[in-house]
C-alpha cells in the first residue's frame, strides 16, 4: 500500500516537527489539565456511595466531583465495628489530621446520636474514626494509588481518595461542613 520509504519520510518528518516546535511553559501545559478555580464556597460534602463519587457543593451545585473508595463491605449502613461498611446518613467534617496513615485526614462525626442508639439495641460497639483520607504511605506512587483506587473498596469503612484529590478537599472544605453520605 504505501512503500516503506514514505513510511520511513514520515517518521522522521514527525520526529523534526516534535523536536522544532517550541514547547510551552511548563505552567501553560499544566494549566490546560488543572479544573477550573472554584467559585464559591464549599456547603455540603455529598456521597453516593452507589455511584463511588464524592460531590463538593455550594447551594445545590456541584463544584467538584471526585472517584473514591469506600469501605470494602460498602452496600447498607456502617452497624458496628469492624463490619467493613461505611456510615449512612448526616455526619459534620468536625477536625483534621495533617500527619495521618493516609496522607491527610478529615473526621467524620460517626457515630451521631442514631448510631449510637442503634449499636446500644443491639449491644455492639458502633464503631468510631471514620475518616475523608488520602491513600496509604505504602502505596509505591500516585499512578499506581489512581488505577488501584477505581478498582475496588479497600477502607476498614473509610472514604478513600487520591492524595492529589485530598489536597484539593483539604483547601476547599472547612471544618464543621456537613456530609451527606447516601447509599
Amino acid at each position: 500500500m504505501y512503500s516503506q520509504s514514505l513510511i520511513g519520510y514520515l517518521k522522521i518528518a514527525c520526529c523534526l516537527f516534535l523536536l522544532l516546535t517550541p514547547l510551552t511553559s511548563q505552567a501553560n501545559r499544566l494549566s490546560a489539565f488543572s479544573p477550573a478555580p472554584v467559585t464559591g464556597s464549599v456547603d455540603l460534602v455529598l456521597v453516593e456511595k452507589s455511584a463511588k463519587t464524592l460531590y463538593l457543593l455550594d447551594d445545590g451545585r456541584v463544584l467538584r466531583s471526585y472517584p473514591i473508595a469506600l469501605g470494602k463491605n460498602p452496600v447498607g449502613h456502617k452497624e458496628k465495628a469492624g463490619d467493613g461498611r461505611t456510615p449512612e446518613g448526616r455526619y459534620i467534617l468536625d477536625w483534621r489530621n495533617p500527619d495521618s496513615r493516609f496522607y491527610r485526614s478529615i473526621h467524620i462525626s460517626y457515630p451521631n446520636d442514631r448510631d449510637l442508639e442503634q449499636a446500644k439495641a443491639t449491644n455492639s460497639d458502633p464503631g468510631e474514626f471514620i475518616m475523608i483520607h488520602g491513600s496509604p504511605a505504602w502505596v509505591p506512587s500516585a499512578e499506581w494509588a489512581k488505577q488501584w483506587l477505581n478498582k475496588e473498596d479497600w477502607t476498614e469503612g473509610c472514604i478513600a481518595v487520591t492524595n492529589d484529590i485530598m489536597d484539593e478537599i483539604w483547601t476547599l472544605v472547612a471544618d464543621g461542613t456537613p456530609i451527606e453520605i447516601r447509599p
